[in-house]
């Protein structure tokens, strides 16, 4: 699905009185969640693992 037909479906389930700031809201949301899916597909992530190592070096000292 192309960002403007995502856009359309958007508005399209969005309630009749929604202001013009809760729809740009919600494109960045959904925006943002398309970027991260991106850097996923293209191996660009932090293992859980490697979060669990920081988590615990930043807990530990």
């Amino acid at each position: 699905m192309s960002d403007r037909e995502t856009v359309l479906e958007l508005v399209k389930r969005l309630p009749p009185n929604v202001s013009l700031r809760e729809i740009v809201r919600e494109i960045e949301f959904i925006a943002a969640v398309k970027e991260g899916l991106e850097e996923i597909d293209q191996g660009n992530f932090v293992s859980i693992e490697s979060v669990e190592q920081m988590i615990e070096a930043w807990t530990t000292k």
